[in-house]
This record gives structure tokens, sequence and C-alpha cells, in this order.
């Protein structure tokens, strides 16, 4: 079992004693990490500095939330 799977997110939301609206994924895929968040109900956000671009999200039918450069702006965002 991997991302995008809702039991595997579930799981740990629960090992971790965390309500999904409580909790968000951050990744840099949007066919595992953000897929797994919406499928989950969690709140997305987006990291550039992997796999995905900017322009790649303009492929898919599904956004995340927030879209950042890297995991150095997640202090400074919302």
């Amino acid at each position: 079992m991997g991302k995008p799977n809702p039991l595997m997110m579930r799981t740990g939301l629960k090992l971790l004693d965390v309500h999904s609206e409580e909790a968000a994924i951050i990744g840099d895929r949007m066919d595992t990490d953000i897929v797994a968040g919406i499928e989950s109900g969690l709140d997305t956000v987006l990291v550039l500095s992997g796999v995905t671009s900017r322009e790649d999200c303009l492929k898919f039918p599904y956004r995340p939330r927030l879209i950042l450069n890297g995991v150095g702006d997640i202090a400074a965002a919302e």
C-alpha cells in the first residue's frame, strides 16, 4: 500500500491522533502526494523543488491549495 491510498493516510492520521481538517500533505508530485491529500480530505501543498513544475500542474484537473517554491517557504505561507 502506498500513496495515493487513502487508507494509508487515514492510518497515519489515526496514529498521530489528528483529524484530517487539522492536517496537510506537503509533496512534490501531483499524481501521488496531491491526489493522496485530496482523496483523504487533507489540505494540499505542492513544493516545486522536486518532480512537478508549475507548468506541469496545468496538465491535471485538480489543484493543490498552495504552490510553494520549496519547503523553506512553508513557514511564511498561510
